[in-house]
């Protein structure tokens, strides 16, 4: 009798314990939002051109959001979260790069209308 005591208590140690580590290991709960907010990051910085502006960062937003997406699958939900973070991060730098680079040329363009402007004026008989 004695023996079949133990024997129940270990099986309820043992799945006691199991189910405390299990709990630990899922304590982060799954960021669905934060992976849906950071493929809509990636989106976005692609429609600002980040594509053109800025192609190693969102070579390393594509990676890092692929990533996530693993990690999501295998339930590693902390590492998924700081990925899509990181995806975040790395997506408004891209759209701030591409807002930048698209800056830059329309100054451009509108230095040199500017200068073909003085020219033609410089040209005009006075």
């Amino acid at each position: 009798m004695k023996h079949h005591y133990q024997a129940c208590a270990s099986s309820i140690f043992a799945i006691t314990l199991g189910l405390l580590l299990s709990a630990c290991a899922s304590s982060t709960p799954p960021p669905t939002a934060e992976v849906a907010v950071s493929a809509a990051a990636l989106a976005h910085a692609v429609g600002a051109g980040g594509n053109e502006w800025a192609p190693a960062e969102m070579r390393l937003a594509r990676e890092k959001q692929e990533r996530a997406q693993a990690a999501m699958a295998s339930k590693d939900y902390a590492l998924a979260l700081s990925l899509s973070q990181e995806v975040q991060a790395d997506a408004r730098l891209a759209e701030a790069r591409a807002q930048t680079g698209k800056a830059r040329k329309a100054a451009e363009v509108l230095n040199e209308d500017k200068r073909a402007l003085r020219e033609e004026i410089d040209r005009k008989p006075k």
